[in-house]
């Protein structure tokens, strides 16, 4: 009987070594996948990335193409808290203005593709502008994508070292697409946020970094979110400072005083407009929501460019002297 329980014994720790060697492997395997600096082969030919002809036109072949490179741009550089040596592109106003818009891009994306919003900005509106590279992108330093929260204070130093520079009395807004909407959210909620950032645009967010994974999990791989998420959100403290659920957008609003208006496509697929719905109905500060008929992820502005255009303004006109 002594023998058959040690037996048992021993089998029983083998199971447990052998699930927890597996959680551990899956939870590289997806680091390796979604948050490793590198190519994402998984996202091509991907549905829920699908857009309109006339989106990608506009992406591909638009006139703000022409304009971002026709401008003569200042690199700007700063090292992160951590030491990273960052990257970012600015733009003085056709004239002077007190007015500011950092723009943050998305997963995978670079700074200059902001362009597509900033040729608004500089144009119409006579901001100046800023489009910084998240680390991880473009030619700012870093081994992972941060999905907003190791970005967020990086922003906050941005933002201190660009009103350092143009004066206390500097009015600044931020417009973020996709990740970088979660950077300005999740920066919405820190304590040290500097006083003269005004109001933010958060176009297509979602409400955490482990409801993002989990839905995506569930919808590429059809996995429960489920020992394989938390394993490798700890895989991602160990290598990149930041847990899942602590890289939140929706605790961020909970607390913020910056005015927000919300943009999501209403047939956005990757992230689905229930994340901003959810939002707009938890911010603490005053904030408004435009939902968009038949644009997926990010394809808003492309959607219904003068609506989109036109909803920006009219609420920058209410929180912006």
């Amino acid at each position: 009987m002594k023998s058959i329980k040690r037996n048992w014994k021993k089998v029983l720790l083998l199971v447990v070594v052998a699930l927890f060697s597996l959680q551990v492997m899956g939870g590289v395997f997806f680091y390796d996948l979604a948050i490793k600096r590198g190519p994402k082969d998984f996202l091509q030919n991907n549905a829920d990335l699908d857009v309109a002809d006339e989106t990608m036109d506009l992406y591909v072949n638009g006139d703000w193409i022409d304009w971002v490179h026709d401008q003569e741009f200042e690199e700007l550089t700063l090292e992160s808290r951590d030491g990273l040596q960052l990257s970012g592109y600015f733009l003085p106003a056709a004239s002077p203005t007190k007015k500011l818009v950092i723009l943050t891009h998305g997963y995978l994306g670079n700074a200059k593709q902001m362009g597509l919003f900033g040729i608004f900005y500089y144009q119409e509106l006579g901001y100046n502008i800023f489009m910084p590279d998240a680390r991880g992108h473009g030619k700012s330093e870093g081994e992972y994508y941060g999905f907003g929260w190791p970005d967020r204070l990086d922003l906050i130093d941005w933002t201190n070292r660009l009103v350092e520079r143009l004066g206390s009395d500097t009015e600044v807004v931020y417009h973020g697409l996709s990740m970088g909407a979660a950077t300005v959210l999740m920066a919405s909620g820190e304590a040290e946020l500097p006083s003269q950032v005004k109001a933010i645009v958060a176009d297509s967010p979602y409400g955490s970094v482990y409801q993002l994974f989990a839905y995506q999990m569930n919808r590429m791989f059809h996995l429960p979110a489920f020992p394989l998420l938390d394993s490798t959100s700890l895989v991602t403290k160990m290598r990149a400072g930041y847990l899942f659920k602590e890289a939140s957008a929706l605790k961020a609003v909970r607390k913020t005083e910056v005015p927000i208006l919300y943009i999501h496509g209403k047939a956005d697929t990757f992230v689905p407009v229930k994340n901003a719905i959810e939002l707009y109905e938890n911010t603490s500060s005053s904030s408004e929501i435009f939902l968009v008929e038949d644009a997926n992820h990010g394809e808003s502005y492309a959607a219904q460019p003068e609506e989109y255009k036109q909803k920006v303004q009219q609420f920058l006109d209410h929180t912006i002297e």
